[in-house]
């Protein structure tokens, strides 16, 4: 039998591809980047409209909230609105 730290470890490594598995299905994986990582002043219009037709939205939005993303639209918001969505979360 494996150790307990082996089988942990196995299951981080088994959890964290299921977790991720969402980003294979988001629509910006099939665009072009620089749409969800503007130039400071940049127009975030066209990843925001990518983001509301996304099946995996609130997974991307999750993991931003989680990872403390601090560039790009994630989850259709900007960094300044996950900012402000954390405050209100508490």
């Amino acid at each position: 039998m494996a150790p307990h730290s082996d089988l942990t470890s196995d299951f981080d490594v088994l959890f964290e591809a299921v977790e991720q598995d969402w980003q294979e299905q988001a629509l910006c994986a099939q665009t072009d980047p620089e749409a969800f990582f503007p130039e400071k002043g940049g127009s975030t219009r066209e990843a925001k409209r990518i983001c509301r037709a996304c099946g995996v939205r609130d997974e991307c939005l999750e993991y931003a909230l989680e990872h403390d993303e601090r560039f790009g639209i994630w989850g259709g918001l900007s960094e300044r609105e996950r900012r402000r969505l954390k405050k209100r979360l508490g």
